[in-house]
C-alpha cells in the first residue's frame, strides 16, 4: 500500500514538476526477474526507477537507514533490504539473489554510491555476480538528469543484456569485473546517445 501510494505521488511529480522524459519503457520485462542498473546523480534514483515500471522493484538501502525508526519505516515501505556498504556483504547478494528467483525485479546503482560530479564512477563487481548467478536480464538505464524543476529530466532504457557465456560455471573475480564494466559502458553509451 505504501509503496503504491509513494508510486503514484512521484508519478506526479516527475510528470508535472520534473517534466520527465523516458525512452525504452517496453525493454523492462513484464514478468520474470530483472535487473534495473543505472548510474546514480540523486536521491531521488530509487524511486525514480520504481517509477519505470508498474512491477515492484526492490533495491539495496545502506543498513544505517534500517537503525533509525522513521526511516527503518520508510525504507521498509518501499521494500527495501539493508547492505552493508564497507565490505561484501554477502547476506545482501543472497537476499538479491533470492528476490531475482521468486521472479520478481531488483534495481541497483553499478557505481555503489552517488556520483557527486555527475560523471560516472567505476563499476563495483557486484553487479556481475548478480547479473552472473541469477541469470537475469539485466536492464541498463541512464539516467541524464537534471533534477531541476520544469527542466525536462531525460531518462534512456536500454536492451536487455544476458551474459550466457558465464552462466552456469564459477565465475573468477575478472570475469565478474569484465561483466559489470559492460553493463556500465552500455549505460555510459545511453548517456552518450541522449547528449548527442
Amino acid at each position: 500500500m505504501f509503496y503504491r501510494f509513494v508510486r503514484r505521488l512521484f508519478l506526479l511529480i516527475f510528470s508535472v514538476f520534473f517534466r520527465w522524459q523516458v525512452e525504452g519503457r517496453e525493454n523492462i520485462p513484464q514478468e520474470g526477474p530483472f535487473i534495473l542498473c543505472a548510474n546514480h546523480i540523486s536521491w531521488l534514483d530509487p524511486i525514480l526507477l520504481g517509477c519505470l515500471t508498474g512491477r515492484v522493484v526492490r533495491f539495496m538501502a545502506k543498513e544505517e537507514l534500517f537503525q533509525r525508526p522513521l526511516s527503518r519505516i520508510i525504507v521498509k515501505g518501499l521494500h527495501a533490504f539493508p547492505v552493508r556498504r564497507q565490505a561484501a556483504d554477502r547476506r545482501a547478494i543472497k537476499t538479491a539473489l533470492s528476490i531475482l528467483a521468486s521472479g520478481q525485479g531488483i534495481g541497483i546503482f553499478p557505481e555503489g554510491t552517488r556520483s557527486k560530479t555527475k560523471e560516472m564512477l567505476p563499476p563495483l563487481r557486484g553487479v556481475g555476480l548478480l547479473a552472473v548467478k541469477s541469470e537475469a536480464p539485466v536492464i541498463p538505464v541512464a539516467i541524464c538528469g537534471p533534477y531541476r524543476l520544469l527542466r525536462p529530466l531525460r531518462v534512456m532504457i536500454g536492451k536487455p543484456l544476458l551474459f550466457p557465456e558465464y552462466y552456469g560455471g564459477k565465475s573468477r573475480s575478472e570475469q565478474l569485473e569484465e561483466v559489470a564494466a559492460d553493463i556500465m559502458e552500455e549505460i555510459a553509451r545511453l548517456h552518450r546517445s541522449q547528449k548527442g
